[in-house]
């Protein structure tokens, strides 16, 4: 009888305490939890496969659009080498720097492609979770902003670049005077262009900071030579000197694939008391006007000598019997007050008449 109230008062305990879970507590649990679940999984079902729906259709696109591109880019290097293949193609035609451009572009393009279409696709992905876009944008909007004006030199030199290409205004092999700096293109980036100069020297030059271009190697170059001789001399002898010096130069090797044109005599350019200045010019390949200059120079050189015109700049030649002049001339009195043994002093002062007692 006594264990008959001892278990009776101990069950009552058990069941009015709260803090202890029953197996009907954890039944009912388990069945809130399985309802909710039944209740979610459509929803969870079709988020997921929103959710794996853009990120594939991300990926084929960006896969598609970049393939594209790629073929864009090998159709582009297909037909700088097809130009090249004629004679005047591969004089203006510069495969590598052609290939470097396409392959340039196409990698912007490929980059461009890439960060548009998966951020598109990841600002999907963060509104399939309900999430709200409007704080991230903004804030990404002011970050934007800050970061423009704090790095506005580095999104200048890109663009530029990236217009420099499009536009082809220069490649790799051509001389350039970029104002900062001149020389011969080795590489063209985005942000910076590198430039050997005459000297030898690397010049890295922010595309930013390029206002002007000139490009000495498109097209054709001219080569100018102005000749200047004696008031005094035959204008006939000048001119047929001249002329044989063009066409002797014309039929030499390798000028003459350099001279795109015939070296002209143009005519006399100034006309003055004690010189003429004679003009010749010639169009030459892109790059070789310098060249064909001092080679026309060295051969205009030779021939007035061998031809007797004289240019002006050197001593005057003194006919024969006259004694020259003396240097002492016009030169101004020594003053009383400067060193006698002064070079200057010894020069002017007179000669001591000989001795004519012994």
């Amino acid at each position: 009888m006594i264990l008959s109230v001892l278990s009776e008062t101990g069950a009552s305990d058990a069941s009015s305490d709260p803090a202890k879970p029953t197996l009907k507590d954890a039944q009912e649990q388990a069945g809130q939890a399985a309802g909710w679940v039944e209740q979610n999984w459509s929803t969870w079902l079709s988020v997921g496969l929103r959710i794996l729906l853009i990120i594939v259709i991300a990926f084929v696109l960006r896969a598609v659009i970049r393939r594209a591109i790629t073929k864009f880019v090998d159709r582009m290097n297909r037909r700088s080498e097809s130009g090249a293949t004629t004679a005047l193609g591969g004089l203006l035609v510069n495969t590598e720097r052609r290939r470097q451009r396409s392959e340039a572009i196409g990698s912007v393009l490929r980059s461009v492609a890439s960060f548009v279409i998966l951020g598109t696709a990841a600002l999907m992905v963060l509104g399939a979770f309900k999430i709200n876009l409007a704080p991230l944008l903004a804030s990404a909007g002011v970050a934007g902003v800050a970061i423009g004006f704090g790095a506005r030199n580095l999104v200048t030199d890109f663009l530029s670049g990236v217009f420099m290409i499009l536009e082809d205004q220069y490649g790799v092999g051509d001389s350039i005077d970029a104002g900062v700096a001149s020389g011969e293109v080795i590489e063209v980036g985005l942000r910076v262009t590198k430039l050997r100069g005459e000297q030898g020297e690397i010049w890295y030059v922010r595309n930013g900071e390029v206002k002007r271009i000139g490009n000495l190697s498109q097209g054709w170059s001219t080569a100018a030579v102005d000749v200047t001789v004696r008031s005094d001399e035959d204008l006939d002898k000048v001119k047929d000197t001249l002329t044989a010096v063009a066409e002797d130069m014309s039929k030499s090797e390798p000028w003459n694939e350099m001279l795109w044109g015939p070296v002209e005599v143009l005519g006399l350019d100034s006309v003055l008391l004690d010189s003429m200045v004679v003009g010749v010019s010639a169009k030459t390949m892109p790059g070789k006007a310098l060249t064909i200059s001092r080679e026309l120079r060295w051969r205009i050189k030779r021939a007035f000598d061998e031809a007797g015109i004289r240019i002006v700049g050197g001593i005057p030649i003194q006919p024969e019997g006259e004694t020259p002049a003396d240097p002492t001339a016009g030169m101004s009195a020594p003053s009383a007050y400067a060193s006698s043994t002064s070079p200057q002093s010894l020069a002017a002062s007179p000669i001591p008449p000989a001795n004519l007692s012994k």
